[in-house]
């Protein structure tokens, strides 16, 4: 389905930004379409050294950035977009020293806005770290909008 657009493009924008390098974000391929991307624990990215979670900035940054991934594999092609709204719900903490992973799927695509779930976690998508819903501004020329299609895109 979006064979080459993965195997060629997705890796690098999951991974290829100074910060997503600067954080080992790592892109882990699709899971049922949506993608993947994993974050390998590390001490420095701990948000409290007491207990070794990990800093909520970094999930937040990960939920956001797995949204545009989730964006730009509904849309089958890499165009400019920028996170219009960002809500994050953190429902535990994340277990020390383990992984975390993030997917998202974009349920609706319009010519100009598209909206995205998503969700980070160590093992099981089922017992989530957070939860997002986020919507991103779509910055296609007008020469490559097509029109929305009338159903919703991903799951």
């Amino acid at each position: 389905m979006h064979d080459s657009f993965v195997d060629a493009i997705l890796p690098q924008l999951a991974a290829g930004a100074a910060h997503t390098g600067a954080l080992g974000f790592i892109f882990d391929g699709l899971h049922d379409g949506a993608p993947r991307i994993r974050v390998p624990w590390r001490p420095d990215l701990v948000g409290d050294p007491d207990t070794g979670v990990l800093a909520g900035g970094l999930v937040t940054t990960l939920l956001d950035h797995i949204g545009g991934l989730a964006v730009w594999t509904a849309m089958d092609a890499f165009h400019p977009i920028a996170t219009l709204d960002l809500r994050v719900d953190y429902m535990r903490a994340a277990r020390p020293g383990v992984d975390l992973l993030a997917q998202a799927s974009c349920y609706r695509l319009t010519p100009t806005i598209a909206f995205v779930r998503g969700w980070a976690f160590e093992d099981d998508p089922a017992d989530p770290v957070a939860a997002a819903q986020s919507a991103y501004v779509l910055n296609r020329s007008r020469s490559s909008t097509k029109p929305a299609p009338a159903g919703d895109v991903g799951a």
